[in-house]
This record gives structure tokens, C-alpha cells and sequence, in this order.
């Protein structure tokens, strides 16, 4: 499973260091799409390719 660290605060509700999981990607005409679960089971967020690879850094 791969696992991803917040590099900047995220949106107020997250804050940086939070890890989270990706447990879904998905993709339509082109748009990548992942929906991540916080480590702690607290909250999912949907992030874009771009979101992904400007606020978060892989851990595995």
C-alpha cells in the first residue's frame, strides 16, 4: 500500500507531518485522481496528480 507524508498544512484540516494511504486511484480522459485515508482513520480527502506531487512525499 502506498503511503504518502503532507509537506504543507491542507486546507485547515490537515496539518503538516499527517500521513495518510492511498486507496483509490482513478482516471477519465487523462485526469489522475486518488483519494487518500488519513493514518489514523480520522478523514478521506480526493486530491488531483498535481495536489498529490506538490503537498506530499511518498514514504515507500
Amino acid at each position: 500500500m502506498k503511503l504518502f507524508k503532507l509537506i504543507e498544512n491542507y486546507r485547515n484540516m490537515y496539518k503538516k507531518g499527517t500521513k495518510f494511504f492511498v486507496i483509490s486511484e482513478s482516471e477519465f480522459i487523462g485526469v489522475k485522481s486518488y483519494v487518500l485515508q488519513s493514518e489514523d482513520m480520522s478523514g478521506k480527502i480526493v486530491v488531483s496528480e498535481e495536489e498529490l506531487r506538490k503537498k506530499f512525499i511518498a514514504l515507500n
